[in-house]
């Protein structure tokens, strides 16, 4: 029995993996429950993403991953080791070889993180690439051609926006502001607002349910129950789309001036593929309603969410895999 090989996508808000031959095995939420006192991991994952806020003070529920980097080292290699193990791909002499993404602009220390942890959680050769490239051939892009392509992929903690050509990037930006800080702004708002304390879930919710970042695209309403800061008791209060598009409006911002500043120092000839081609969404923040418009709009070029946004990088290392053997110019160590 061979080990396969496997590739990761090391997300900020969730793990994706994919194993050689069998495809996406495994997507669960970056977050690890830790008993402070004897520091044994308690749970991993969705398991543990359901005790978020809700646990005893013994217990934290530590989330090892901020930016789109390692934030905690040994949490980190916890959750790694145990998706890994939790999916039989190892031989019985031979350990898998591991792919994993990283944004563009991290340090050369933060990427020996990243290879530290994954060969401790019992991988034998790792590979790194870049998270947009990856990204953009999960999205169905030819990206070997001699042609422009751009992508934006939003995730929990970084978005990164690239555009490559001949196989590489030509220009990139990786900025932390996605998914999360989204969170933090509703949650921002409603407490200045409301004066109602909500927690990261209802945050995240009040996003998928009724959030957009197009004016006028959406208008929902949604019950939310939170503590109230007044008294002290909980609270139920309804909260609409509209409000949800002002309170985001600042945090998208960053992310259109990221994307322009990539376009305005593409050479010209791209520049011009890009406006045949569009822009390509990947991540799970092109779920949030209203996005392809907004950027669409602020872009003067069309703007696409690839079919599986979420699931673009992990399809790409499959991709990747498929054609390892061309890629180890990027091995680090």
């Amino acid at each position: 029995m061979f080990a396969r090989d496997i590739g990761i996508d090391l997300g900020t808000a969730n793990v994706l993996i994919h194993v050689k031959g069998r495809g996406i095995v495994l997507n669960e939420p970056s977050v690890v429950a830790i008993d402070k006192n004897t520091n044994r991991v308690l749970a991993v994952g969705e398991e543990a993403r359901k005790m978020v806020g809700r646990t005893p003070g013994n217990i934290v529920a530590i989330r090892p991953l901020k930016d789109g980097v390692i934030a905690d080292f040994d949490v980190t290699e916890a959750m790694l080791k145990h998706f890994i193990n939790k999916l039989n791909v190892k031989g019985f002499l031979s350990k898998p070889r591991i792919l994993i993404c990283c944004p563009t602009n991290i340090t050369s220390v933060e990427q020996k993180a990243i290879k530290e942890a994954a060969e401790k959680s019992g991988g034998k050769k790792i590979y790194l690439e870049e998270e947009p490239k990856v990204a953009a051939i999960g999205a169905g892009m030819d990206i070997f051609m001699p042609s422009g392509n751009m992508v934006v992929d939003i995730g929990g903690g970084t978005t990164d926006v690239a555009v490559l050509s001949m196989g590489d990037i030509v220009t990139s930006s990786s900025i932390k502001m996605a998914g999360d800080k989204f969170d933090n702004e509703i949650l921002q708002y409603i407490k200045r607002q409301y004066k109602l304390l909500i927690g990261e879930r209802t945050a995240e919710n009040i996003k998928i349910n009724i959030g957009t970042v197009f004016e006028g695209s959406r208008s929902e309403e949604m019950e939310i129950r939170g503590r109230d800061m007044v008294s002290g008791l909980p609270r139920t209060i309804s909260v609409r789309s509209e409000e949800i598009e002002g309170a985001l409006r600042e945090s998208v911002a960053v992310i259109v001036q990221a994307a322009k500043a990539v376009l305005e120092r593409t050479p010209p000839e791209l520049s011009a593929d890009i406006i045949d081609r569009g822009v390509i969404l990947t991540g799970g923040g092109a779920l949030l309603h209203g996005i392809d418009m907004l950027l669409s709009e602020e872009l003067k070029v069309p703007v696409l969410v690839a079919e599986n946004p979420m699931d673009c990088v992990a399809i790409g290392t499959g991709i990747m895999l498929d054609n390892i053997d061309r890629l180890p110019r990027r091995r680090l160590g």
